[in-house]
């Protein structure tokens, strides 16, 4: 019911989880018209996870989470690959370099922490007891 009161009106669409290769984190619910092409809603979902147009190949899953489709060309509407609500967009980040590899997005034990010695912090005007 909550599909449908999002539902754009007058245009068919759809709500799909998009998920993401490189951002094991990520998950969304996100609506898009079967009629944008694949490459709107590439667009749409860089936006969303910062994986480029260029650099995205997105999969489509039923709501068994059985690969259902490649959408590989992006001149096509999205509904010519017939998806369901429920159904999941997974974006494959194919750049190595990307801002999304790495797990650093993620991951906050790969941030460099400040740290000061005992000592030093001694030294300070305004420290905490």
């Amino acid at each position: 019911m909550a599909s449908r009161l999002q539902q754009i009106e007058g245009d068919e669409s759809v709500l799909l989880r998009v998920t993401h290769s490189n951002l094991k984190s990520f998950s969304a619910d996100v609506r898009f018209s079967l009629q944008m092409s694949v490459e709107s809603v590439k667009e749409k979902l860089w936006r969303k996870c910062g994986t480029s147009v260029d650099s995205m190949s997105l999969q489509l899953y039923d709501d068994a989470n059985t690969k259902f489709s490649d959408l590989s060309d992006n001149s096509r509407p999205l509904g010519f690959y017939s998806p369901l609500d429920g159904y999941r967009l997974h974006v494959i980040d194919l750049d190595p370099s990307s801002v999304t590899s790495g797990g650093w997005l993620e991951d906050t034990s790969l941030v460099e922490k400040y740290s000061i010695s005992e000592e030093e912090y001694s030294k300070r005007d305004g420290k905490f007891p």
